[in-house]
């Protein structure tokens, strides 16, 4: 049995991508581990058909964290056996190489998104500049590299004139709905993911103010405490709700029950620029349309499914707008809905798998 190890900084309950990429990977015969890190929010593993292990770090963010857990995962990557070794994301590619290496083991490389992109980097020019020569040393050694989307992939072979595939992160499974979202009761809005800068949650939650309807945030981030004083100062208490970290399986449960999806991200790097994200397919799948950014990944899917109803930028009277829309105009709202169950027979788990099971039985023939 081949033994196949992924790396990540995050603490794998949350984690929607590896558990689905893990689990099919078992279920077709490999011996997988995933290493993440322990926080001190994280809650007990569920139980999984892979190995899961948690590095304890004393830092947790900044330089040190990244050293620290850099170091700690060289160490126990050395006196771990495996075939293969995929990093995710640029984080942790460098003790995954090293000792990839060592071993003998083979190289894939999963780029969840830009890494030297992403505007927590972008805004810090001597970090970036860092991570742009780990990127430049490190990627184009790997044996096996792929991405979230079809833009992203094509900026990587362009930059590095390799191949890149495609793992899109759509649902395992689609759900078949009875009554949800608007018809299924009083409506709220949804936003699901990292409380981060860049997703437009500050002009969302302004625009509250003139859209009548609640707002639920599931999700934790950087901006977590100053969201939570911008409700607080304009009085929105009772409009929006902060609904904390939340489990895939807890996140299913949740997104059915919304009236509208929102996924907006701004334009401050080629990550985002790029981006094709969970809460993009996961709203798909739970049949509930979406306020969606129009950036060019979104608007090509959009364009052929019309699932979403885009804007082309995230500032509040584009959000107003187009959350009244959707809430007033039902016979849009039903369209798109309707459309959304059409589109879950192509945009599905059960197909990435496929390509996802053959790039490992490329890589370990």
């Amino acid at each position: 049995m081949k033994r196949i190890i992924f790396t990540v900084t995050n603490d794998l309950s949350y984690d929607q991508r590896m558990q689905k990429i893990c689990r099919s990977l078992s279920r077709a015969g490999y011996a997988v581990e995933l290493v993440g890190r322990q926080r001190d929010y994280s809650i007990p593993l569920a139980p999984e058909p892979y190995e899961q292990k948690r590095l304890q770090c004393i830092f947790n963010k900044g330089k040190l964290f990244y050293i620290e857990y850099n170091i700690r995962l060289l160490i126990y990557l050395t006196f771990s056996q495996f075939d293969a070794a995929c990093a995710i994301d640029l984080d942790t590619i460098v003790p995954v190489y090293i000792i990839s290496k060592l071993k003998g083991a083979k190289l894939a490389y999963d780029a969840h998104e830009y890494f030297t992109e992403v505007p927590e980097v972008v805004r810090r020019p001597s970090v970036q500049k860092v991570w742009q020569e780990v990127e430049k040393i490190f990627v184009p050694l790997f044996d096996a590299t792929y991405t979230v989307s079809q833009g992203l992939a094509e900026l990587f072979q362009q930059k590095y004139n390799k191949h890149f595939d495609v793992i899109m992160n759509v649902p395992e499974n689609s759900i078949s709905p009875s009554l949800r979202g608007m018809e299924g009761g009083r409506p709220f809005i949804l936003y699901q993911g990292a409380l981060n800068e860049g997703r437009g949650l500050e002009h969302l939650i302004t625009a509250m103010q003139h859209v009548d309807c609640t707002l639920q945030l599931a999700g934790e981030g950087d901006l977590s405490n100053q969201l939570r004083q911008q409700v607080k100062d304009l009085g929105l208490g009772g409009k929006v709700t902060f609904l904390g970290l939340l489990t895939p399986a807890e996140l299913k449960k949740t997104t059915v029950q919304a009236g509208i999806g929102i996924n907006l991200v701004e334009n401050t790097g080629l990550s985002y620029y790029y981006s094709l994200s969970n809460k993009f397919f996961d709203y798909i799948h739970a049949s509930v349309p979406q306020v969606c950014i129009g950036f060019p990944e979104y608007e090509k899917l959009n364009n052929k499914y019309h699932v979403a109803l885009l804007v082309k930028d995230c500032s509040t009277s584009q959000i107003i707008d187009a959350l009244n829309r959707l809430l007033t105009d039902k016979n849009l709202y039903k369209e798109l809905q309707k459309n959304c169950e059409v589109c879950t027979r192509d945009l599905n788990w059960q197909a990435e798998e496929k390509k996802l099971l053959d790039i490992y039985e490329r890589l370990l023939r």
